[in-house]
């Protein structure tokens, strides 16, 4: 039976008291809400903190506030929907209102693994997910025999030996849909608060995929008002239940009365380090009606020409990368309104 080992586990009052001890104890502290991906990776030796900082007691991280008009963050009386990070993903799935603006979030949410782990997970949590791979996320015993990865005490990258960085996959399923969605994030600090587009707070990098500090912690969420939004997220995984994606999509359009697309966000989950906007799947939609066929076809192609994923999860790559053009006409067709298997 894998154990977690020995830490002093502490409970701040108050965000700021969580920031400080965060300061105070540096590398050897990590943060901890559900602890639904942590504590099997401090089992697997994956990571060893000395001190975890609890922040499932804070209340100021666990406010879901919906508001009118428009959202012009990061001023305090911010417009649109603020989620707490603290927020468990069964609370979002649940709320009347986000389920009335942002049903694509109940939609993604509810393909995360299981309803126990969805009471404990949250927002926070799976937006700040580390990157996985075949050859990281096993037990010590295993990757001591492989000779270990560049992501943990290695020098080598199995994924591609001759390479100079790690592959290692961003698996968050909310972080492509609140991309889609233009949402913004909040990140506490010693210096104060500070607030950045959710597109820039990752990075296509297996070993730091996420561009907050050290001694930063996400506090919030802030998604705008959603206008005529439609959107959809479609996910790939070997079973119907539970496992990370392999692939995902998400896609979130604007439409004006005579049905022409406005705006439109396309993200690819699962591929890379990062979620990856398309912006030629994007382009494809701009100014074009929704439901041609021909249009959808175009859009699927560009969401399969830049998808590249990699030998490091589950099913074979080139499935995957097949499976873009489907998922993305699946997405299409949901938010077109029409139902997989008739024609558009």
């Amino acid at each position: 039976m894998l154990r977690l080992p020995p830490l002093t586990y502490l409970m701040p009052r108050s965000l700021s008291q969580a920031v400080d001890w965060l300061a105070e104890h540096g590398a050897s502290a990590m943060l901890v809400a559900g602890g639904t991906d942590l504590y099997p990776s401090m089992k697997r030796q994956l990571v060893k903190p000395s001190y975890l900082i609890g922040l499932r007691g804070l209340s100021e991280l666990q406010q879901i506030v919906v508001r009118e008009g428009e959202l012009d963050y990061p001023a305090s009386d911010s417009t649109g929907v603020t989620l707490g990070a603290g927020v468990t993903l069964n609370q979002i799935a649940r709320h009347p209102g986000l389920m009335q603006q942002y049903p694509v979030l109940a939609q993604a949410v509810n393909l995360i693994s299981t309803p126990q782990l969805r009471n404990m997970g949250t927002l926070g949590g799976n937006l700040c997910l580390d990157t996985r791979c075949a050859y990281y996320n096993q037990s010590a015993e295993w990757r001591q025999a492989l000779g270990y990865c560049m992501k943990k005490a290695g020098q080598t990258c199995w994924v591609a030996p001759g390479g100079q960085r790690c592959w290692a996959v961003q698996s968050s399923d909310l972080a492509p849909v609140l991309m889609a969605l233009d949402a913004q994030v909040e990140l506490v600090g010693p210096q104060g608060t500070r607030g950045l587009p959710l597109a820039a707070f990752y990075q296509n990098d297996g070993l730091r995929c996420v561009t907050k500090q050290p001694d930063e912690i996400l506090s919030a969420v802030h998604l705008p008002p959603t206008q005529q939004m439609r959107a959809s997220y479609q996910k790939l995984r070997r079973r119907g239940s539970f496992d990370f994606p392999v692939l995902s999509v998400a896609i979130a359009i604007e439409q004006d009365i005579a049905g022409i697309c406005t705006r439109a966000r396309v993200v690819l989950g699962a591929v890379a380090s990062a979620p990856m906007r398309v912006p030629k799947a994007e382009a494809c939609l701009i100014g074009r009606p929704l439901g041609d066929p021909g249009i959808m076809s175009e859009v699927a192609e560009a969401v399969f020409d830049q998808a590249k994923p990699l030998d490091n999860t589950d099913l074979p790559l080139s499935y995957r990368k097949q499976m873009a053009r489907v998922y993305t006409l699946r997405a299409l067709r949901e938010i077109n309104g029409t139902k997989i298997g008739e024609p558009v």
